[in-house]
């Protein structure tokens, strides 16, 4: 039986901590546990015939690690093939009378994806399709991906497995307290984008245990209309002795994992700490409860890196002033190549409250391709709304959603059959909300009646291609009314059959409705609230069109969509008492036009450029500020504060790790500058850092993020890398004389290394601070292995640090 056909009916029981038990059985710090297919196969064996005789389907691969990063072409076929070998064993020697699976398990690659890292988005699908393409070789029978912490990292690994197999592919990730990933994506959001994508069912994994991880897997099931799956560690880690123990024992885990899949989770299985005993605890447990039915949600949404937003409740707003049309000096910047008054474009409508960017860089004269594609990309590195990837070239579309991180809003499609195939098989392949257009061969239909026709035919051709009415949103088209006195009346009528008989969503470009007639917000702003009065789920619009922007704010509060007209009262204290009147779209006022929310937040134009991570911009501005202010006093001043800014978001959770990166990536170009005017002297006298991934440990995302942030402080920092033996870190200690060493790990296995390396330092250079962070660490853990921080994040390091630093200074 195929497994997808199986979950229709019945739980699926996963296996648990393959790492946990290899540890148990001898894998030694530093050792990589995917070599242990070739070295040792009758252990392998023996644990994965272990969970299928204590009632797991599925077994996973010991193949977490196994990428052509860490192996070379020859080894890494050889650990891929021995793995599936020794599991398919496994599954022929249990006795065990349930259906049995194996999966090909895939994990993380261990580098930060570009921009925030060095890891191109391309690589990372290769990294990743050479490992599907043996697993499919060697014949699994499905992909397990899993304890992703990156959305973009995710989709790369997704993007893999769909384009080098056809097998079922099941997507976990692994959430933080906060119910975030680490580069802040939400549970709604990793639906939207791996559903979307088709993944089979999706879920959370590790981290946590089940009980912490409730609230994640709620939202899941609240989202998804694939099957949810978890697979939560035994609790949180602790040493005990100087072995890892967990604090959740089988029949806790067995009783919180039952509990959430009385709520409908159909696939559960553990992670780290989780032995047989945990699954056959659980697959017992298991039998007193019946599956929920997996259910359409029909959610229509799309997603940035971050958060989804969906739509059916209040209308939601694209901003529309990405778009060249009618913008003499946009269309400049994009001859120039100048990507920075893009991302001023996009930052600015942000700042006033659009939901969507529409991104739409047309010009005969350049290429599409090329620019559409670099301005998804810049745009996302800064800003976390999800963006609108506006063109007419299918090959630009394709270039721009292979690279979007979520899923995007396609615009368009219509009638056309040649726009439908074009279109349709991109939506369905990157995951896409699309806008169709209700025109065809013979142009616009007159009528509402005729539009709506056209709406129906695009249906019937979308589903031919597995999209549904919740993947489509229908612009019925506004056409000016100085041409015709019907246009608007017919275009408001299709809105409001399309709604609420086709019951699918609409959208319109709203200021073309006043094309050629004077005082146009007067007649934009009242058809816009009438729009939204028959339904309209959102409008592509100027969010610098002061009348447009009342009429927004006055019908949320009006239709109760705004608790206390909180974001009403907002907005009518930033509106002038004398407002001008707003510019039209062919024209719109610059930005500078109405105040822009959160733009009293910053003490200077340098200050806002670091927080928004304009990183071209604060490099010009500060080779202005330095030729008149003394570079310190600049540093001081300006940088940090800056910094600190965004520092305190992220501690407070409103700002995540990717706008903090680039907002880093922003203070040290400013740094550079401040660097140059003081020609190599005057520098900040701070504390020397070590920093370094302990002995067999090659994730270095973390590190790398505490480095850059302390570099940004003003702390020179000695990397040494990933993988590092507990000798290399004492020595540079002891070189150094450094007061404070960070030392990072990911994986539990690695976590004695740590240890051994804090001894090691306690021995040798006992004036040193040692402070540690990683997804497996909690403070029981560190203060079991002798550190004397646990840091959960990297600005929690960087404030220790200034710390240390002051007593060291004196």
């Amino acid at each position: 039986m195929k497994i997808t056909e199986y979950l229709k009916d019945h739980f699926l029981y996963l296996d648990g901590g393959m790492g946990t038990l290899l540890q148990a059985r001898g894998l030694q710090p530093g050792e990589l546990p995917e070599r242990w297919n070739l070295l040792h196969p009758e252990v392998v064996r023996e644990i994965h015939r272990a969970y299928y005789d204590a009632g797991s389907n599925v077994v996973s691969t010991n193949t977490f690690g196994a990428n052509n990063l860490k192996f070379s072409a020859e080894e890494l076929d050889a650990i891929v093939r021995a793995a599936v070998e020794n599991a398919k064993a496994a599954r022929e020697a249990s006795t065990a009378p349930q259906e049995k699976w194996v999966a090909l398990d895939i994990g993380p690659t261990g580098r930060m994806l570009a921009p925030y890292g060095d890891f191109d988005f391309e690589d990372a699908v290769s990294a990743f399709a050479e490992t599907v393409k043996l697993g499919v070789k060697y014949g699994v029978d499905l992909i397990f991906i899993e304890t992703m912490n990156d959305s973009y990292e995710t989709k790369a690994a997704l993007l893999a497995a769909r384009e080098n197999s056809q097998l079922p592919v099941f997507v976990s990730n692994a959430y933080g307290e906060d119910g975030k990933l680490m580069t802040g994506a939400s549970p709604a959001a990793m639906v939207a984008m791996l559903e979307g994508m088709g993944a089979d069912a999706v879920g959370a994994n590790c981290s946590l245990g089940p009980k912490a991880l409730a609230g994640v897997v709620e939202e899941y099931l609240r989202c998804a209309s694939v099957p949810v799956l978890l697979k939560p560690n035994a609790g949180l880690p602790k040493a005990v002795n100087g072995v890892t123990t967990y604090d959740v024992l089988p029949e806790e885990f067995a009783a919180d994992v039952t509990a959430l899949m009385e709520k409908g989770v159909r696939i559960a299985g553990g992670c780290c700490g989780t032995t047989p005993e945990y699954i056959g605890a659980l697959t017992s447990a298991g039998k007193a409860v019946k599956p929920v039915p997996i259910t359409e949600k029909n959610i229509t949404c799309v997603s940035s890196y971050t958060h989804a937003v969906e739509f059916g409740q209040a209308p939601v707003l694209i901003g529309e002033r990405i778009n060249p049309t009618g913008k003499k000096r946009f269309k400049e910047a994009l001859r120039a190549n100048d990507i920075d008054y893009i991302l001023k474009e996009g930052i600015a409508q942000q700042e006033k409250g659009v939901h969507i960017l529409d991104v739409n860089v047309g010009l005969p004269e350049i290429d599409e391709v090329r620019m559409l594609k670099t301005a998804v990309c810049e745009l996302q590195a800064i800003i976390d709304l999800p963006l609108q990837v506006d063109t007419s070239d299918p090959a630009a579309m394709e270039a721009a959603l292979r690279r979007y991180n979520g899923k995007a809003m396609i615009n368009s499609v219509n009638g056309k059959p040649e726009s439908m195939a074009a279109v349709f098989p991109l939506a369905k392949k990157y995951g896409g909300l699309v806008v169709a257009l209700t025109l065809d061969e013979n142009g616009i239909p007159e009528t509402a009646e005729g539009r709506v026709d056209v709406a129906r035919r695009i249906l019937a051709e979308a589903e031919k291609y597995g999209l549904g009415k919740k993947d489509i949103v229908f612009d019925p088209l506004t056409l000016t009314i100085s041409a015709d006195n019907t246009a608007a009346r017919e275009t408001l009528r299709a809105v409001d059959i399309i709604k609420h008989e086709l019951g699918c969503h609409t959208s319109l470009g709203v200021s073309n409705v006043s094309f050629g007639l004077p005082q146009r917000d007067m007649i934009n702003s009242t058809f816009f609230a009438i729009a939204m009065e028959r339904g309209l789920s959102m409008a592509i619009m100027n969010p610098f069109a002061v009348e447009m922007m009342k009429s927004y704010y006055a019908f949320r509060a009006l239709h109760d969509m705004d608790a206390n007209c909180a974001a009403y009262i907002d907005f009518a204290q930033s509106v002038p008492q004398a407002a001008a009147p707003a510019a039209s779209a062919a024209s719109a006022a610059p930005a500078a036009a109405v105040p822009q929310q959160g733009a009293g937040e910053y003490k200077s134009e340098l200050q806002r450029a670091i927080v928004k991570g304009l990183k071209d911009r604060a490099g010009q501005l500060t080779a202005e500020l330095v030729k008149t202010v003394p570079p310190l006093q600049v540093v001081q001043e300006e940088v940090i504060p800056a910094l600190d800014i965004v520092g305190v978001g992220f501690e407070r959770k409103t700002i995540y790790l990717p706008q903090l990166l680039m907002s880093a990536e922003a203070a040290k170009s400013a740094f550079e500058q401040i660097k140059a005017a003081m020609s190599g002297g005057g520098a900040a006298d701070k504390c020397p850092i070590v920093i370094a991934t302990v002995k067999g440990d090659i994730h270095d995302i973390g590190k790398n993020i505490v480095k850059l942030l302390l570099e940004n402080y003003g702390f020179p920092v000695t990397d040494l890398g990933r993988d590092v033996p507990p000798e290399t870190v004492v020595e540079a200690a002891v070189s150094l004389h450094a007061p404070i060493v960070g030392l990072s790990a990911l994986m539990t296995t690695t976590v004695p290394a740590m240890e051994e390396t804090i001894r090691q330092l306690r021995e040798k250079a006992p004036w040193c601070r040692v402070v540690v962070g990683g997804a497996v660490l909690t403070q029981e853990y560190a203060d079991a292995i002798g550190a004397d921080k646990y840091a959960k994040d990297a600005m929690e390091t960087v404030r220790y640090a200034e710390g240390i630093n002051s007593e060291w200074k004196a």
